[in-house]
Parts: C-alpha cells; structure tokens; sequence
C-alpha cells in the first residue's frame, strides 16, 4: 500500500528578539511518520508542542526550513502549483465560530467552495451536491438554508465545516484540535463522525489534540510531541496503556479520573510554552523529567525502537535498536 502521507525530517526554525540579541527556536525539529488512506494518525501533546506548526506545513501555510513533505509519492513544490494543498487536502480547525463570518449566511460558503471548485453546473446541482455532504454529517441543506452562524451550536458550525470540506472529496482530512470548543455532550457524535468518515469514504484523518481520551477512542498510530520533538510513537493502545517515555506517562496521569481519595501531590504540572525547553540542550523534557539523567541535560536523545515502539529518550540507550528516519507503520 502506498502512503497518503510522508513527512520526512521536518523541521521548522523561528526567530526571537533583535538581530544583535535574537533566540533560534526550532519549533519542529526533524520529525518524520507516514500515513496511509483510511488510517487516523493522531499528533498529541500540550500546548506549544509544535503539533500545529506541522499541520500548518503540510497545509502549505508555513514553509519548513527542510525535510520534505510527500503526498501520494509527489513531492511537495515550491511554486505556485501546490494543486493537492486545496483540492486533495483539506482541514477542520479547532474554533467554528471565527470559521464563518457572523455577518454572511452559511449556505454561502458552501455554495462558494462548489463554484471555486467547478463542483456544479448550475445552483440546482449545488444544492444537491451540498444536501449529500451535509447529510454525510448528520445535518441537511433545509437545515442550513437562510440561516446565519449565530443561529447554529458550535457543534453544528464544525460539521458544516466538515461538510465543506467534504464538497472537494478530499483523501486527507487535517483535524485541528476540532472538539476543544464544542460541549463535552456533542464530542463524542464528532469523534464518532471522524471513525464513519475513515471507514466509509476511506479516508486519511491527521488528528492533532491534546486529549488523549479522543485519541484513544479513534485508536490507529499516535505520535507524542514535546518541544517540537516526537517523543514516542506507535499503535495508540500500546502507547497509551503501556508509555514508555517518561512525558507520555506524565501526560496518561494527567488525565483526570473520577477518584475523590487519589493522590495527586508530587505530580509534575504541564506547563505552557516556555522558551527555555526550547533552546535546552540535550533531551528537552529534561528540566522536567523525574528520571532525567546527566546525559539528558547535555546529548540529544536517539531515538530507539522498544517492542515495536519509537521512544526518543536516553533510558533505552544500549537496550534497543536506533531507529533512523522513523516512520510509524499502520496498523
């Protein structure tokens, strides 16, 4: 089977400060997996932990300063023919309140992808065509005709999101963080919505969230970012329910469990982005790590396959096999 999807050495450095005094942030650095169609690849991990960044290169909307991107085993262009970035890609984002304009009828967009697209000959086509993605996603156009985005939940806008970039029949779906806004009773019918959409249309799902509980139940491969480094990658059971790296287990702990008597003193918080992680030399979790080593404050980790598993930390060294140029392999 080929691969939808193939990030090679990803890598991606910003700038802060001044030209006299200015920090080089490598917000992605080197990380590489492959997907394929009909698979749902979760990126994960706390905020600043690059995972955007890298959906946004794929996405063509930040340039990586190098590595590759190969989809459908045609390599990403540098010119203005980036055709598979619109017509065979398309994304969700994590807000469907700042996706619509309040001011414009959501029929509008819809109608305004078909015609950008030549998905239609004339409106009646649209329509239809526009009823059967909306359906796909448990809505209709009746439902959606005249009406303006105040008048839907947040869960409604983020199917209608769903429905448009369902018009143009993409292979790739990219998920941006897509349930963090909605209520917690309406999450789980749009996690439900991205398994359908895998099995039914085939469908690649690059899934990218900091909730482990939706990563779990999409199930597929998961890679934990840190810093703008995967961390640890594998089949999302075995990552999840057995971690290896000592940041995957922070982040299985965080997670809360209807438990009044657990003890929960002693834990390591997650902090927000902090710049000094990402200019650390050596391991960057290693100011943080509860088995940080003095190899870690100095020597970037290789990274190292256990029982199957990619995990970048100094723990296994000597133990398992170096991994070079990782790719996760499906399920």
């Amino acid at each position: 089977m080929k691969p939808i999807l193939e990030a090679k050495d990803l890598t991606k450095v910003f700038f802060r400060g001044s030209l006299l005094a200015r920090d080089r942030i490598v917000a992605v650095d080197n990380v590489s997996f492959t997907m394929n169609r009909g698979e749902i690849f979760t990126l994960a991990g706390e905020s600043g932990c690059g995972k955007t960044t890298v959906a946004r290169m794929i996405l063509g909307f930040e340039e990586p300063t190098s590595g590759e991107i190969v989809y459908e085993n045609e390599q990403e262009r540098k010119d203005k023919e980036k055709v598979w970035f619109s017509q065979r890609i398309q994304a969700v984002f994590q807000n469907p309140f700042e996706t619509f304009n309040p001011l414009r009828k959501v029929e509008g967009y819809l109608f305004e992808t078909v015609r950008n697209y030549q998905l239609a000959q004339n409106r009646a086509d649209a329509v239809e065509l526009i009823d059967q993605k909306l359906a796909a996603v448990g809505l209709s156009y009746q439902e959606v005709e005249g009406r303006y985005p105040s008048e839907f939940s947040g869960g409604q806008l983020q199917r209608i999101s769903i429905a448009r970039a369902l018009l143009i029949d993409p292979s790739l779906l990219i998920a941006d963080e897509p349930v963090s806004m909605v209520d917690a009773s309406i999450r789980m019918s749009i996690v439900n919505l991205f398994r359908r959409l895998r099995d039914e249309l085939n469908m690649g799902i690059l899934y990218i969230t900091h909730d482990l509980a939706t990563a779990y139940y999409l199930s597929g491969q998961i890679a934990i970012m840190f810093r703008g480094n995967i961390m640890e990658m594998g089949p999302v059971q075995e990552v999840l329910m057995n971690p290896r790296h000592p940041y995957t287990q922070l982040l299985r702990e965080s997670i809360p469990e209807a438990d009044p008597d657990r003890k929960w003193q002693g834990r390591i918080s997650i902090a927000e982005t902090e710049q000094e992680e990402y200019l650390r030399q050596g391991c960057k979790f290693a100011g943080r790590c509860p088995k940080v080593m003095e190899i870690c404050k100095n020597q970037v980790p290789d990274t190292v396959l256990v029982d199957g598993i990619h995990v970048k930390c100094h723990l296994y060294k000597g133990t398992a096999s170096e991994v070079e140029g990782v790719r996760a392999k499906p399920v």
